[in-house]
Formats: C-alpha cells, structure tokens, sequence
C-alpha cells in the first residue's frame, strides 16, 4: 500500500488552509536544502493554539505578523515539539507577540538551554572533539570550530518557563483532547499529538513522508543507541495509533494517510543501511567520517555533515550493540568499528 496524500500543494507563504476541522496547516521557509517547515494553528473556542514556531528570520517574523493580524481571536497558547531551530526558533518572539503561554516537553525544554549556553556536554569544543574521535579530517573540523555559537545564532532567545507535558497527558483544544504520545532517537523528549476524535496526528519530525528522520547521536551521550530508540518510538506510534487512516500532519513535506505503511518503510530503509554498513566495515575497519560517502553518495555542506556524522556514529552504535560491530579505538585516537570474525565464517 502507498501513502495517500490528500494535499498535492502546499499553502502559499502567509495562507491558512484547514485540514481537518479546525485544524488550519501554515508552510514556513528555511534557509537550508530542507527548504520549509509545516506549522499548525488550531481553533480553540474564541482563540487559537500554534504549533511550532518556525525559524528565527526576518521573512518568518514578517509572515507570522500577517497571519496574527488575520486571526479572528487571541492566541493564547503556543506548544513546542522538540528544541530545534525550527520548531523553538521563534518561541520567545512569539510569546512577546501574542502573549501565549508556552507547553513542551521537560527534556526538549532543558536541552534547549544546554545547547543555547554550550554547557552540559553541548556545543562546538565537544561536537569538534566527538567528530575528531570518529575520523573527520582536519579540514572539516575546522568549519566546526569556525562557526561559532550556531544554536544561539539560530535561535536568539530562549523563554524562561513553560509549561510542562508528559507521556499520556491530554491536551484541551477546541472541545478535542489530544494526547501527547513521546518519541526519541531524533530529540531528546520530542512530542507528538494525537486527537482520536479527529484522527489526526501532529508527528513533528518523528514521522515523515518522504524523507528519513535524522537521529544523531550526541557528544554528551557518545555511546546512545538512538536509532534503536528511534525505531522503537515508531513502533510506540504504531501500537498507539492502529488505523492506517489517520492523518499525519508532519514538520517536513505533504500530509498523508498511511502511517502503519510508513513506519514499515522507514524500517526497511534503515534494515537495508545497517546491512550495507556492516558489509563495509567486512575488509577493514571504519569510522564514522569513513563511511559517509557510502551511506550518503552526494556532496555534503557542513551543515549537513553535521547531521551525516551523527547518523553515521548512531548506526554504527546500533550495530555494536547488537553485537553485528567491535569497536575499537586505534593509535591514532581514532575509534573504528570492524565486522567480528564469527560474521566472516557465516558468509
């Protein structure tokens, strides 16, 4: 079965278009080859509740200022997926505008402090020293440590207090309750809501139609088996929400129906990676930087090399832990991972 795709075009920069009942989709742009965001408004009574926030830009502000100025009611509630630029970029901005009161998750929330302040494990002097460790050459490294504090270019304030939501909890919006279903491997705590009456899921980044979620693994946590958690957030997703005929409203690309079709996809496709890496640790051992060209095959920019490392250091941790890699560090401080030889006899 294929996914379903009820939309065939995006809203127009500013437009509103509703998707389910008062549900209402916004398209923002993003200044990378993932060119746009998909943002959610939705009617609650006299008011509305955004969801995610968009990239902190000039245009993004300026688009948002046309659509609050359109609204026929207060905002009075802002709800945040998880902390990346994109989806937290515009948070404080936002609460200035509109005076909403700001929901997240504690995890996302956190991190998002860590990351702006460099503390705790985040920030460029680690994610230099992580890619050292995992083979990046010295030309690459330095692009790293040139470009300074990225998360705080990219997101310029922080709020200071919000409101707190868990696994489970429900939601209130416009006589609809929405539960809050929790996934990693992507983000630390990212959420995702889910109204049975309307049977609408707001996926965020955790479920996407045509491209596959980044999961990277961080320099404060070097050894996190994050695509495991990933694959297993998806599973969660897919024992929660049964019906493949629920709406998915993902950050990135076209509403679809086809969830349980989805998730079966995006298990093959990292099945079918795990296997091509493991072959190409068989002949000698790899890094991270080592394989990049094998699982990417296109040139990279440094912002993508960035994601591309952390993909590459989380399948290779898949695979040790499943005992499919032996990891070794080398002399020259460089951590490789080999097939173990039990594997070589069984071909």
């Amino acid at each position: 079965m294929s996914l379903r795709y009820p939309h065939a075009e995006p809203p127009a920069a500013g437009e509103c278009n509703e998707v389910a009942p008062g549900v209402f989709w916004l398209r923002m742009p993003l200044p990378f080859q993932l060119d746009h965001i998909n943002l959610w408004l939705l009617r609650d009574g006299d008011g509305w509740v955004i969801i995610d926030t968009g990239f902190a830009n000039d245009a993004v502000r300026a688009t948002w200022r046309q659509v609050i100025a359109g609204l026929d009611g207060p905002v009075r509630r802002l709800i945040v997926t998880h902390f990346h630029p994109d989806h937290l970029g515009l948070a404080t901005w936002l609460q200035e505008e509109t005076g909403a009161a700001l929901a997240m998750t504690c995890g996302e929330f956190l991190t998002a402090h860590a990351a702006w302040n460099e503390v705790g494990g985040h920030g460029a002097r680690f994610l230099v020293e992580q890619f050292r460790q995992h083979g990046l050459d010295e030309a690459g490294l330095a692009k790293f440590e040139q470009r300074g504090p990225v998360y705080r270019q990219a997101v310029p304030a922080l709020p200071e207090h919000y409101h707190r939501l868990r696994a489970g909890d429900v939601v209130a919006i416009g006589g609809r309750n929405w539960r809050a279903l929790i996934g990693h491997g992507h983000s630390p705590e990212h959420l995702a809501l889910y109204c049975a009456e309307l049977g609408v899921l707001v996926s965020g980044d955790m479920l996407l139609p045509a491209i596959s979620t980044n999961t990277s693994v961080f320099a404060v946590t070097p050894d996190a088996n994050v695509l495991l958690w990933y694959l297993d957030s998806l599973d969660d997703l897919a024992r929660e929400i049964a019906d493949n005929n629920t709406l998915v409203l993902p950050s990135h690309g076209l509403p679809f129906y086809g969830m349980a079709t989805r998730v079966q996809a995006l298990h093959a496709h990292h099945a079918d990676r795990l296997r091509a890496l493991e072959d190409s640790c068989q002949d000698a051992p790899q890094s991270a930087a080592g394989v990049l060209d094998m699982l990417f095959q296109r040139a990279l920019d440094t912002h993508q090399t960035m994601f591309a490392m952390g993909e590459a250091i989380a399948h290779l941790n898949y695979l040790e832990q499943a005992g499919r890699l032996l990891r070794t560090t080398d002399a020259d401080g460089v951590i490789r991972f080999r097939r173990p030889p039990r594997h070589a006899a069984m071909q």
